[in-house]
């Protein structure tokens, strides 16, 4: 929640929540479907829960007219009376937290909010996959208790798992990083934790339905005279099989997610909800999605006004549901399908096979099985609980990244520090941060001073005052970076720089500081802080992203000691005149020399940085040794099937398709100790990547691991050779090069594998 309270209205709001708690039944919500009081439903076919899943559904829809299916079509999709069934809509969102962003979701009244958890970047920097899932756990908890008592939807359009390709998209703060490995490690294990974990398979029960979105290659707003509804996204096959289409694809492979959003963009000249090559032959036929595919909301509309894809209305509501569009966000379905059956551009078969989907995820999570199920029990008290409010507290420490500590400046210390200058535009950033920088308070006298109005800062007209602030306390706290004004979505950047006078304001402050200078960041995207960074009297850097409602007493936590930063960049910060070289229109991820096109993120980039890619530093120092890996893998083949391949971008290596070996045989598995050589207790992250004999170089596998001072803990890390290995080739063909790849253990260890095809006669 957002809002500040006194000590006696917030002492009325909790006794208003818990008054709320104990008067819960568990029945505010009326059953969705196949009520047990309803005499002329109850004992219809799809309402036997006994049945299965796809006898019901089948039932259900051999019922309906077609102007009933029709109005199933849409998110606000309409009651079918005659039959018992409620209106329903699917449009609810939990990117980090149930969200009113979507109609679905209502606060107030039993429900007044819910945990706020960092946004998804911060999250990511924790490289954490068990805390990832337990949040989803915890997030999904909180939806179906809301859903109880008529305040939620259980249809989440959450995660966001688009690639953060640009610094300057305004929706950086909502992905994972730039990496498709991380990214789609983040999907699959947010997607089990809302959705139910190992129970909510391509056959089983869900707790709610998770929905990956946007698919694919949709990374940009608003920028330049560009936006989300006109953009064409030129991509390569290699750039859609090895970059954009890796969360997307395991989301589904291996989350079992429920739902997948098209995006409103075209991709090579064919708008996502209208392609079928991108949804039915890709998601459907070759992922084998057991769900529904979404519109981003009014996309469907999008095609037809704004991108002209079609001449007639009707038309583009065929389009869409040929290509495999199941559940249209906003009224385009609701208006014009029926005018497309009647002229026989679609016919009531494909939107039966649209409505199986959706309907099939509804049986799922048990709207049609009355009131009873196992989660009907959860309600108001099962929201903002101690438990998810200190969840929320882990996630933001773990989410916080060290980025500079000269001579062990930080953790400051209470007895020494005993005056704290907080000053900055973001130092009471409530909105930005769901929370405060008053958690300092707990271990020091602060002093506060805003030093310029908002982060846009416009004037140094309040610089003098943050000076003598500053002069007058044994340390000083910068809070700094941007908020939502600067980005969101329909809102990208056009510098990586501070805004206006927030440099001038840093440096004015460090100069007249008397003790150690820290400037905390909040932000999204990267910011360009190079003079930070070579300021000596800057003395340390912390990266806190928007770390949500726990975000002041996490920073002030690492601030003191009482936690340890263990959080890693999950994306490269670039200088400013990066930007000026790169058009965010260009989709390109590799390198063009030739054109003076410098490449994306870590695995293309070759240029300076401000902090790379996996930057992030502890308060104590951790020591890594290599105890075992294999150094050569056979990988079976047939003799038809080693291919030399004669392009300019693969020269003629030999190569096996991941196709045509047996994957499961191809798993790799290395062991490794993390000593802890300091003198404090501290999480260590274990980031290992691959170059393969061409010279790419990819996030192949991480973890985390806790070890105590002087303690060592030895971590096993298993990975797939077709999964992890394999590069993508330009005509996006999964290889596995032979010869040697390299194995780096972050840049401490360096370890060969060389592959060798056994060629000999395999099943597969």
């Amino acid at each position: 929640m957002s809002k500040k309270y006194s000590s006696s209205t917030y002492f009325i709001l909790i006794l208003v929540i818990v008054l709320h708690a104990f008067a819960y039944s568990g029945e505010s919500r009326r059953p969705f479907a196949c009520d047990p009081a309803n005499p002329g439903t109850r004992n219809l076919q799809f309402c036997k829960a006994s049945l299965p899943i796809h006898v019901r559904v089948q039932d259900l829809i051999g019922r309906l007219t077609l102007q009933e299916k029709i109005r199933l079509l849409v998110n606000n999709a309409a009651s079918v009376e005659r039959l018992g069934v409620n209106g329903y809509e699917w449009w609810s969102e939990a990117l980090h937290g149930i969200s009113n962003t979507g109609p679905g979701v209502k606060f107030g009244d039993a429900f007044p909010g819910a945990t706020s958890f960092p946004q998804v970047i911060t999250t990511a920097a924790s490289f954490n996959t068990s805390l990832w899932q337990e949040i989803g756990r915890v997030v999904s908890d909180e939806g179906r208790a809301m859903y109880n008592g008529g305040a939620a939807g259980l249809t989440f359009w959450s995660p966001n798992v688009n690639i953060l390709r640009d610094p300057r998209w305004g929706r950086c703060q909502e992905t994972p990083g730039e990496d498709p490995h991380l990214v789609a490690q983040y999907a699959v294990s947010y997607v089990k934790g809302l959705q139910g974990g190992s129970d909510s398979g391509n056959t089983g029960r869900l707790k709610v339905a998770a929905c990956c979105k946007h698919y694919t290659a949709y990374d940009l707003d608003d920028w330049n005279g560009f936006d989300r509804y006109h953009f064409n996204a030129k991509v390569s096959k290699q750039d859609l099989e090895d970059t954009y289409n890796v969360p997307f694809k395991a989301c589904v492979v291996e989350g079992n997610v429920a739902s997948v959003m098209c995006s409103y963009n075209q991709i090579n000249g064919k708008p996502s909800c209208a392609d079928p090559t991108l949804l039915r032959d890709t998601i459907r036929a070759q992922w084998h999605l057991n769900g529904y595919i979404v519109s981003d909301c009014d996309s469907v509309g999008v095609l037809f006004y704004q991108q002209h894809y079609t001449r007639f209305p009707e038309d583009a509501a065929a389009a869409t549901i040929k290509a495999g569009l199941d559940l249209d966000c906003g009224p385009f379905l609701a208006i014009h399908t029926e005018q497309a059956v009647r002229t026989g551009k679609v016919s009531e078969l494909e939107i039966k096979y649209a409505l199986a989907n959706t309907i099939t995820v509804q049986m799922r999570l048990g709207m049609f099985d009355g009131p009873s199920g196992p989660y009907a029990n959860l309600g108001p008290r099962d929201v903002c609980t101690p438990a998810h409010q200190q969840l929320a507290l882990q996630a933001a420490r773990e989410g916080l990244v060290l980025l500079k500590n000269i001579g062990r400046a930080l953790p400051l210390s209470p007895q020494r520090h005993r005056t704290v200058a907080v000053i900055g535009p973001n130092s009471d950033a409530t909105v930005a941060m769901i929370g405060n920088y008053a958690g300092i308070a707990r271990y020091a006298r602060t002093v506060h001073q805003y030093g310029c109005m908002g982060v846009t800062c416009p004037g140094n007209q309040q610089f003098g005052l943050a000076e003598v602030a500053a002069r007058h306390a044994d340390a000083t706290v910068l809070v700094m970076g941007l908020d939502q004004s600067i980005e969101a979505e329909a809102r990208d950047r056009v510098s990586l720089l501070l805004p206006r006078y927030q440099q001038e304001l840093i440096s004015r402050v460090a100069m007249a500081s008397r003790g150690p200078v820290v400037l905390v960041l909040m932000s999204g995207g990267p910011i360009d802080v190079t003079f930070a960074k070579n300021d000596p009297r800057v003395s340390a850097i912390l990266w806190a992203g928007y770390p949500g409602q726990a975000g002041g007493a996490a920073i002030a936590d690492v601030l003191f000691g009482t936690a340890n930063p263990g959080g890693k960049l999950p994306m490269t910060w670039y200088p400013q005149d990066y930007v000026a070289k790169v058009s965010m229109t260009n989709m390109d991820m590799r390198a063009d020399p030739i054109k003076g096109y410098p490449g994306r993120t870590y695995r293309f980039y070759k240029g300076p940085t401000v902090f790379p890619f996996g930057a992030g530093f502890s308060y104590t120092r951790f020591s890594q040794r290599l105890v075992s890996a294999p150094t050569t893998i056979s990988v079976p083949t047939l003799h038809s099937d080693l291919e030399g391949n004669n392009t300019t971008t693969l020269m003629k290596q030999k190569t096996v398709r991941t196709i045509h070996t047996n994957c499961e045989s191809l798993d790799l598995n290395m062991h490794i100790d993390v000593k802890n050589i300091g003198d404090m207790d501290g999480t260590h992250t274990i980031l290992i990547f691959s170059t393969s004999p061409l010279g790419t170089k990819q996030l192949v596998a991480f973890d985390k691991v806790h070890v105590v001072a002087g303690a060592n803990q030895r971590v096993k890390i298993k990975m797939n050779v077709c999964k992890h290995l394999s590069v993508a080739d330009e005509y996006g063909i999964r290889r596995i090069f032979m010869g040697e790849h390299k194995i780096h253990v972050d840049d401490d260890l360096k370890h060969s594998i060389t592959f060798q095809a056994s060629l000999k006669e395999i099943q597969v």
